[in-house]
């Protein structure tokens, strides 16, 4: 593609420039308004400035991208109501053999739970779990939130919907879902073992420490972790009792449930009769039988204690009907990745999946479709424009001519050149924004060699981007989300800072890169 005009080139850079500065830092002193409008401002300035037409800027959204990201958002947020993630938190702790066997945990866990339901989910609320247990278990938790960040963010490579640059890669490559899985798993799988390998070499002594604390066993940590889920949805329709003050009769004869504990209070070895009074003062006769049972001589007062039978039938209804709702949102999600699987269009799958969803919730939908991140959504937008804006310079194309003779990806050399610019471009412009910029262009080049080798150079753009993530804690969503999550957690707080995930960042990232890279087969 040949250079715009000068002054296209001048305004388009300007524009790029300023979506550039809020995404990688959305709080500038002189323009703090984030990221989302950062892209809506860069978008903007693309139109403004004419280096773009208004339709060239709509039609350069991809609308299957965006309704696949909106589809597995949606369905993230039914599989947390359906506690898929309380279940995987509840691995971590299971049968724990200490400090590196729970290491190791957190690494397969938000490896595998990051390649199906994305690694940002993932982080959001496995960070919490993360927290709660080295605080059972009185470890520090770094060495822990390490494991988690860069363990979801290999683990999403995996699969075109581990994380956004992968669903944009999936889209436009057209590779299935099947084989782009095969293509990179055994590369995951490896960088999980080699990345839990060095959290362990880098912090053995940290986790061989043996605290003056007495450490509870598995069972009492999982018992804390339940009671925390409990109280953090405690005014939760699906954990309420249903013995609430208005099942209380307002008959004079009734027997209050607030006796109850009063009459047990009082059962004796005797057969005496006794008089207690109700909620009302009405005055009620008892007559304690054989030390354990009551005999009631009012046969109102029966009556009312058989009532608490149905409010247990109403109990064990309400319990099995959560099963089934439960079976019906993993079946539905079963079913979206076995489509995937099938080569069925993925937007239209996610779609499905997800207003099946909402259907078999039945009840307004509103509340769950108020969690999905439209703000990422809109980001996407803005980033779309203006990335199609810079395009449109001739800049990308000209410096991918400068480079494309040392990028071959039939060459070793090639593959190392073409991942080294792919890393320091996904830590200095992110990711997504690095995929857009180069996937045509290094996938045209590659498919100049052969077929083969078009779909391998797509999986190692989706390989490298997203590991390249692990470098820095500014070099992923994931991190910044463990990080944010970790800072604010009530009464475990953690500040992880920038060089102490630099520390371990740079030899993970390198590390895992280049073994993953031998092991990505077209």
């Amino acid at each position: 593609m040949a250079m715009a005009p000068t002054a296209k080139v001048v305004l388009g850079c300007i524009a790029f420039g300023v979506f550039w500065v809020l995404a990688v830092f959305p709080a500038v002193p002189f323009m703090p308004i984030g990221r989302t409008a950062g892209s809506l401002l860069g978008a903007m300035l693309m139109v403004l400035f004419q280096v773009l037409s208004p339709d060239q800027a709509y039609e350069s959204i991809d609308l299957p991208i965006l309704g696949l990201l909106f589809g597995t958002m949606v369905v993230s947020v039914y599989l947390e109501r359906a506690d898929m993630f309380k279940y995987l938190g509840n691995l971590l702790s299971w049968k724990s053999q200490g400090p590196k066997d729970l290491l190791c945990r957190i690494c397969l866990v938000s490896a595998v739970s990051s390649a199906f339901f994305t690694n940002d989910t993932s982080c959001v609320v496995l960070t919490e779990f993360v927290l709660k247990i080295a605080r059972q278990q009185n470890l520090p938790p770094h060495p822990f939130l390490l494991a988690l960040a860069s363990s979801a963010n290999i683990g999403s490579a995996a699969t075109p919907i581990g994380n956004p640059q992968n669903l944009v890669i999936a889209v436009e490559s057209k590779i299935p879902f099947g084989k782009f899985l095969f293509g990179i798993v055994s590369a995951m799988l490896v960088g999980i073992c080699v990345n839990a390998l060095i959290l362990l070499c880098m912090f053995w002594k940290v986790l061989s420490l043996r605290k003056d604390e007495e450490q509870p066993d598995h069972d009492q940590v999982e018992l804390a972790l339940e009671e925390d889920v409990i109280n953090s949805h405690r005014f939760s329709p699906a954990t309420m009792s249903h013995l609430t003050f208005d099942n209380i009769s307002d008959d004079d004869d009734a027997l209050s449930c607030h006796s109850l504990p009063t009459l047990r209070n009082h059962v004796g070895g005797s057969g005496d009769d006794e008089i207690f009074r109700d909620a009302k003062g009405a005055t009620k006769d008892v007559k304690l039988y054989d030390g354990s049972s009551l005999q009631k001589k009012d046969e109102k007062v029966v009556a009312s204690t058989n009532g608490f039978g149905f409010e247990d039938i109403d109990e064990k209804k309400a319990k099995w009907k959560m099963i089934l709702w439960k079976i019906g949102v993993y079946v539905i999600t079963l079913g979206m990745l076995v489509s995937f699987l099938m080569e069925l269009n993925m937007s239209w799958t996610a779609i499905t999946a997800a207003m099946a969803l909402v259907v078999l919730d039945f009840k307004d939908a509103r509340p769950c479709l108020e969690k999905v991140s439209y703000s990422l959504l809109v980001f996407f937008c803005g980033m779309f424009v203006t990335v199609e804006g810079f395009n449109r310079t001739g800049i990308p194309s000209a410096i991918w001519d400068f480079m494309e003779p040392y990028a071959k990806i039939d060459r070793v050399s090639g593959v190392a050149i073409l991942a080294i610019v792919i890393v320091v471009l996904s830590n200095l412009a992110s990711n997504v924004p690095t995929v857009l910029l180069l996937g045509s262009r290094v996938a045209a080049a590659a498919a100049t060699i052969s077929p083969e080798k078009e779909k391998k150079a797509w999986l190692i753009l989706a390989w490298v981007s997203t590991v390249a993530g692990n470098l820095s804690l500014l070099g992923s969503a994931a991190n910044l989300i463990v990080c944010e999550q970790a800072r604010r957690a009530q009464n475990c707080g953690y500040n992880l800072t920038f060089w102490a995930h630099l520390k371990f960042g740079v030899p993970s990232t390198i590390i895992v890169t280049a073994i993953g890279l031998t092991l990505i087969r077209a």
